[in-house]
């Protein structure tokens, strides 16, 4: 059911921060979750209905421009509008010197963390406009500047970056524009980040779910 319920796209919703997320926001929120595991967005269909809450599972690529404009255009058709795009999907290419970076890994994440936000932007944007109320927009900053071995990396998530500092610029004026929250996490004991830091002690780093809870907070959204 989602009579009441604000609408929240989640892309990226299957694990760490984007799954946090949802769960947050499922007593208030209907979620529309999308990531490429359907697996794990069947889990967290049971944990958000296990809140009471309600989820739409969108198992697709957001590196597939038709089946982002299919989704879209399918809320639009049943709801309209939504109220908040969370927007936690992300890859992680395997740190390496500049002068060794996989050319094929560096294109998969220049295509998923910049290409793709920027095509994704363009589809959501209208729906965020529509809302009845000014909509949020979360994005996440993690671009690694200036560490060594992160260039590749570092440079996907710095043009994501970029992309999202004009758009924030862009619409802080708007009342009809969304609200565009630019929000720094602290480590997390995710997958991308077991990759980054093989062995690193896991018991200092911060659980997505208490990084959830606070990064909504400072966001200032209402669940």
């Amino acid at each position: 059911m989602t009579e009441n319920k604000k609408i929240a796209l989640i892309t990226g919703a299957s694990r760490g921060l984007g799954f946090a997320l949802a769960e947050h926001l499922a007593p208030s929120h209907h979620i529309i979750a999308v990531a490429k595991t359907a697996g794990a967005l069947e889990e967290l269909d049971d944990v958000i209905k296990a809140k009471g809450g309600s989820a739409t599972l969108a198992p697709m690529d957001i590196t597939d421009p038709n089946a982002m404009a299919h989704m879209c255009k399918g809320i639009f058709d049943r709801w309209k509008y939504i109220d908040l795009w969370a927007h936690t999907a992300i890859y992680g290419q395997s740190l390496s010197p500049a002068d060794h970076i996989d050319m094929k890994d560096f294109s998969r994440s220049m295509n998923t963390n910049a290409v793709s936000f920027a095509q994704l932007i363009t589809f959501v944007s209208p729906l965020l406009q529509a809302a009845p109320q000014r909509a949020d927009v979360l994005l996440f900053e993690d671009t690694h500047l200036n560490e060594k071995f992160f260039g590749a990396y570092g440079s996907s998530k710095a043009a994501q970056m970029v992309l999202a500092k004009n758009w924030q610029q862009e619409t802080q004026t708007s009342e009809t524009a969304p609200k565009i929250h630019i929000l720094q996490p602290k480590p997390m004991p995710t997958g991308m980040r077991a990759r980054f830091h093989p062995g690193e002690d896991k018991s200092a780093l911060h659980k997505p779910k208490e990084e959830a809870a606070r990064l909504l907070r400072e966001a200032n959204i209402a669940l």
